[in-house]
């Protein structure tokens, strides 16, 4: 494709803010039936235990605040207790492989839209993604201690270190490193443009917030209608009564798909960031376009 977009030059913001919109805009059918096709069973178990883990919150909240009362028995409260914390422990980690899943589809599919002149090639993608899961697993684990680690000393270390770990996942897959060299290489290649990588991720992280939110507004209308309701009755767990209510379910799977696709935004814009501090520091592209030129 003579018109697909080309990732290995430099950028200004906002030119990689234009450029990440443009080619969710052109390749979104495809990008996102790839996405779904390859993750969507992982997918749709999250969107189950996010349900499971909010009836288990209510029961366990309601447990608690008639806990003094005479009716209910105490063991029943603590297992309710216990349910809940194991919910939100199983959609810690259910969602921890989904956004890591969807981290490698998004990567692989650019990765193979640039290989391809712009046709990214399904079963490349799907192919590699199961193949290289656990070196991915692995960089996102080492990168979230470092991370948890910077947060503990001083909250800003943790800050910097997020910034720069977040282009080892993109090294990893466009140039094929190991664990160890992708995160030591993710500190080379920022060096001396920190802030400007900063400033791009804060300028898309608050777009992408704005436009996940909307996902969020009917959930939000409907949950203060239903707390105004509960007001007036006179049992206090009755206001809790919307976490298990089948409408308020259903408007927060409609949030959590929406902020899902739209974390896409942010994984597209990481590739275009990755590739303009690449050119600066090794122009790739330009080298790549001298020997085409050769031939």
């Amino acid at each position: 494709m003579n018109n697909s977009i080309e990732f290995k030059k430099e950028r200004d913001l906002g030119a990689i803010i234009t450029d990440t919109f443009t080619f969710i805009r052109e390749n979104w059918r495809d990008y996102f039936l790839t996405v779904f096709k390859i993750i969507g069973p992982v997918l749709l178990i999250g969107a189950a235990v996010l349900v499971f883990a909010m009836v288990s919150y209510s029961g366990a909240i309601k447990g608690i605040l008639t806990l003094n009362q005479t009716a209910p028995d105490p063991s029943d409260t603590f297992s309710s207790i216990f349910g809940m914390l194991g919910w939100l422990f199983m959609m810690f980690v259910v969602f921890g492989i989904v956004y890591t899943l969807l981290s490698e589809v998004s990567l692989y599919y650019i990765k193979s839209y640039i290989e391809n002149n712009g046709v990214a090639n399904f079963q490349e993608v799907k192919d590699n993604t199961f193949a290289n899961i656990w070196r991915f697993v692995g960089l996102g684990l080492l990168n979230l201690i470092v991370i948890i680690l910077g947060f503990f000393l001083c909250y800003l270390p943790g800050i910097y270190l997020g910034i720069v770990l977040s282009l080892s996942f993109s090294i990893i897959i466009f140039q094929d490193k190991t664990i160890g060299d992708s995160f030591l290489h993710s500190f080379n290649l920022i060096k001396g443009e920190w802030w400007n990588t900063f400033g791009v991720v804060l300028v898309i992280g608050i777009l992408v917030s704005m436009l996940g939110f909307i996902f969020s507004i009917p959930s939000l209308i409907y949950q203060f209608i239903s707390m105004g309701v509960s007001i007036t009755n006179e049992d206090p767990t009755a206001i809790l009564g919307i976490l298990e209510d089948p409408i308020y379910l259903v408007l927060n799977l409609i949030a959590y798909f929406g902020k899902f696709l739209f974390y896409s935004v942010t994984l597209v814009s990481s590739a275009f960031i990755y590739f303009d501090l690449n050119e600066q520091k090794n122009l790739t592209g330009t080298f790549e376009k001298i020997d085409n030129l050769g031939r």
